[in-house]
């Protein structure tokens, strides 16, 4: 990938229509105005209800805002795309599939020959570390080597988005620190754009170039930081010395005091 690409939304909002007769329709999204460019890692944040999943789906195409706009290099995307690909917490793998042919699904589907599916996916299945895995069943890898196939068929396409819905939420604490380092390795090496979904701010401080805190009811963009943790994890420093930085503690303390924070009509209720 040498071109730049960015994914923008224009003033985005997104209604869902009434459940009854009686309801209105619910204001999900409020006017959202964000970029976010490739080689950028940006983390989407916030308590219940600020609509951080529904963001994701405007930007894979699974919904259509109700205003606004949301562009892909200047162009309004209009349903789901190989140049944006979505990874979910749920792997959602195909069971009867070897991890290879997971992989070499999408290389398929672009009529590529078995052999080249093969080699592609056994390039990538070495890039996300499991070169020994791929005549292995779905069924027969752990949640983490899972999420690992998922992620590898994902950059099958060779997408210009990586869209991450809390990929590494269902991991237990161990196996899900493991796994950020191996994600921003991934995403760095893939020059690719990415938006991850997460409710951990520890989570979104090391991985992010980036934090987007949404606040709730409807969801509006609250503020938009720029990061450098992730700078010095890709450099090799160890997480536990990231975590332990004065300046690592003010930010994770002053983002949690943001999150929950009373919205101002909240505060007028109380």
């Amino acid at each position: 990938m040498t071109a730049k690409s960015v994914l923008t939304f224009n003033n985005a909002s997104l209604s869902y229509p009434p459940r009854t007769k009686r309801d209105k329709p619910q204001l999900v999204l409020d006017n959202i105005r964000l970029s976010v460019a490739s080689g950028e890692f940006v983390v989407v944040i916030g308590r219940s209800g600020s609509g951080k999943t529904s963001l994701l789906n405007l930007a894979a195409g699974f919904h259509q805002p109700t205003s606004g706009a949301v562009l892909l290099d200047g162009k309004p995307i209009t349903g789901p795309g190989a140049e944006r690909a979505v990874v979910f917490q749920n792997d959602a793998l195909y069971p009867w599939l070897s991890a290879r042919d997971n992989i070499a699904f999408p290389l398929k589907i672009k009529g590529l020959g078995k052999s080249e599916q093969n080699r592609k996916a056994d390039e990538l299945l070495a890039v996300v570390g499991l070169q020994n895995a791929g005549d292995r069943k779905i069924w027969e890898l752990s949640g983490g080597m899972r999420q690992r196939v998922g992620i590898a068929r994902a950059l099958a396409a060779e997408p210009r988005f990586l869209l991450l819905d809390e990929p590494l939420g269902a991991l237990d604490s161990l196996t899900r620190t493991r796994m950020q380092g191996f994600l921003l390795d991934v995403w760095s090496r893939s020059k690719a754009g990415a938006i991850l979904i997460t409710h951990s701010i520890d989570e979104a401080l090391m991985l992010g170039t980036r934090i987007v805190v949404l606040s709730p009811n409807p969801g509006r963009l609250a503020t938009d930081l720029e990061v450098d943790f992730s700078k010095e994890l890709l450099g090799g420093a160890k997480p536990e010395i990231i975590r332990n930085s004065p300046l690592f503690k003010h930010t994770e303390e002053g983002l949690t005091n943001l999150i929950h924070s009373l919205s101002p009509e909240e505060e007028a209720a109380a």
